[in-house]
């Protein structure tokens, strides 16, 4: 008789499986029963770990559009529960709340809805599109609404912050350093408006992004990603400017295989490899088995804490890269995506389920502390895109 196993491919769906139940059965129906701030609107920053909503928070812009696009995925992915409520009740808050006279959005609000710092972010307008995009695609009928809110955020940023080379700056007046995780997330938001609507201006702008990664972002010696830089788009100077986080090696790479696949680009697919390496072969730590916060530009650990995101960033960059990979390539691809949910399942392993921890410290056990909000995005959307490609590929 002759054992069959299954194959990494396999192996790999049914661990993703039992995440999509885990979100399904337990994370959105918490997140929306408790996570929402009912009736005023909104969701809070943080469930505590006895899973009671933490009050008290102020609450920054980004958490909004970030919790109402995981109700509006998973509505697009066959969740019965109450999406429509859910995403309405995060964007309707987000926009009444945070927007201001110029068409942007402020920062952070207090917990009775005043906003109490009104400061432009490039990170929050980057969300407030990603939002628009998924809302977009949810609800068919919401469309022309989300797309003219889109261009109109794309036209001001054009107009009053955009960069003289590439890129936009972070503050008007311009001050430094400039960072490329903000441009990440635009990136992301360029490609999923692009998918809903071709014939805008989207595309030109995720080609404009994935350009100045590939061409100041990146290292041309190392192929590691830096995150800071001064005005001209060179590091930024001192340790600063030297810093690399293996969860945006990650994070980076799955954007520009998306992106590279899309213009049959093998220079971003190729770039997009070495800094998967970088990530798997220095940013993950020996002893937990778990990406860690950053490295230097050497590759020497920067900061030893263990964070829930980049786990999930690994995850979506390794079976991305095993869509487009054949043969032994392909299965070390299934291989580390398997290895990433290995490394996320600690922080999911919580007293309720449904929420999550968010910091392991290097020598220190796991932090006990309220789960917070802002990183359901990057949970959800490594379900829905482990599944998407599985599903794909197979």
């Amino acid at each position: 008789m002759t054992v069959q196993f299954p194959s990494l491919a396999q192996e790999l769906a049914t661990e993703v499986k039992a995440l999509r139940k885990w979100l399904d059965d337990d994370a959105l129906p918490l997140w929306w029963e408790v996570g929402a701030a009912k009736p005023d609107g909104g969701f809070y920053e943080r469930i505590g770990q006895d899973a009671k909503p933490i009050f008290a928070d102020n609450r920054r812009a980004r958490v909004q559009p970030r919790q109402a696009y995981c109700f509006a995925a998973a509505g697009q992915k066959g969740w019965s529960g109450p999406w429509q409520q859910a995403l309405s009740h995060g964007l309707s808050w987000f926009h009444a709340v945070y927007r201001l006279d110029n068409g942007l959005y402020g920062n952070l609000a207090d917990q009775t809805g005043k906003l109490i710092d009104p400061s432009f972010d490039l990170y929050n307008q980057a969300f407030a599109l990603f939002a628009a995009a998924q809302a977009s695609a949810a609800i068919p009928d919401r469309r022309d609404e989300m797309r003219a809110r889109a261009l109109e955020i794309l036209t001001i940023l054009k107009r009053d912050y955009k960069h003289p080379v590439a890129g936009f700056e972070e503050a008007n007046p311009p001050r430094s350093p400039l960072c490329s995780n903000p441009h990440m997330h635009l990136f992301e938001a360029m490609l999923a408006w692009e998918a809903e609507d071709p014939a805008g201006p989207w595309s030109q702008l995720a080609d404009e992004i994935g350009n100045l990664a590939m061409q100041r972002f990146i290292d041309a010696d190392n192929g590691g990603l830096r995150e800071f830089f001064d005005h001209d788009w060179k590091p930024y100077p001192g340790d600063k400017g030297r810093i690399m986080e293996p969860g945006h090696q990650f994070e980076w790479a799955w954007l520009l295989v998306r992106w590279g696949s899309l213009r049959d680009n093998g220079e971003a697919i190729a770039k997009a490899k070495r800094m998967f390496d970088i990530g798997e072969d220095h940013g993950i730590c020996a002893r937990r088995k778990v990406a860690i916060m950053s490295l230097y530009d050497d590759f020497s650990v920067h900061d030893g804490l263990a964070r829930l995101w980049p786990q999930t960033e690994w995850l979506k960059a390794a079976v991305r890269l095993a869509s487009i990979t054949t043969g032994e390539e392909r299965q070390r691809y299934l291989a580390s995506g398997i290895r990433a949910i290995g490394a996320l399942q600690p922080f999911l392993d919580t007293p309720v389920k449904g929420l999550w921890f968010d910091k392991w410290p290097a020598d220190k056990p796991m932090i006990d502390e309220p789960a917070p909000a802002s990183t359901f995005y990057h949970i959800a959307c490594a379900i829905y895109e482990a599944e998407d490609v599985l599903a794909a590929s197979v």
